[in-house]
């Protein structure tokens, strides 16, 4: 079980995710039975990529019935084609940005973080709590000497415990745009940016269902925020 419909791929030998807690949520379209992770052989793609189905009107796809002279849409002979609905750009999420989770951690659970990182880029914190302990505590940061690094910890009965800092990329760019994922499992964290894998974390708090918070701070602009089951 992994990242998988969200990340196109999965971890060999685990079955193919769906998602609960959203009843009904359809999986993407065209997945194998056994996705696997990106950069394995038979790696699915994303929706709109070669292989996959497009929406109407796009390559691969049967053009929209039109009347007989008219551009591209059905109308009747001398009306205009409808207009397409206005549609608002997104708003930012408020900073800091704090979240309940009533069903708390849980084996499966996937979230999705979208976001910018500021030009002025020094760091910025996910952190998953229970109560005043922090059970996962991701900080992505530059020092003042300008080295990149992500550090992983958590705080519990008022103390840090030993952080871990060894990671293989670091994928955050300032002023660019990013998309995080956080997949629970059953013993630990698993952590993509971009769509691509990037760490794991054990478990140091696994009374799962008791960390029910989730905190973003500091240098980001949040775009959005998702809770998803897959299974």
């Amino acid at each position: 079980m992994d990242l998988s419909d969200a990340l196109g791929g999965s971890w060999p030998g685990q079955n193919n995710p769906q998602q609960s807690g959203h009843p009904n949520q359809p999986t993407w379209p065209g997945q194998p039975s056994n996705p696997t992770w990106p950069g394995q052989p038979s790696q699915p793609t994303w929706p709109g990529q070669p292989s996959q189905p497009t929406w109407p009107g796009q390559p691969s796809q049967p053009g929209q019935p039109t009347w007989p002279g008219q551009p591209n849409q059905p109308s009747w002979p001398g009306q205009h084609p409808p207009t397409a609905p206005q549609v608002s750009p997104q708003r930012p999420l408020t900073l800091p940005y704090d979240q309940s989770m009533p069903r708390g951690v849980y084996d499966k659970l996937l979230i999705t973080i979208v976001g910018h990182v500021k030009p002025n880029f020094k760091k910025f914190t996910v952190d998953l709590s229970k109560g005043k302990d922090i059970a996962f505590h991701f900080n992505a940061r530059i020092d003042e000497k300008g080295t990149k690094g992500v550090v992983r910890n958590s705080f519990i009965g008022n103390q840090w415990g030993t952080a871990e800092t060894n990671c293989p990329s670091f994928p955050f760019v300032a002023g660019q745009p990013f998309e995080l994922k956080i997949l629970c499992t059953q013993n630990e964290y698993k952590v993509a940016v971009n769509k691509s894998h990037l760490l794991e974390y054990r478990h140091r708090i696994r009374d799962l269902h008791m960390i029910t918070g989730l905190g973003i701070y500091n240098d980001l602009t949040l775009t959005a925020v998702n809770f998803e089951t897959l299974h």
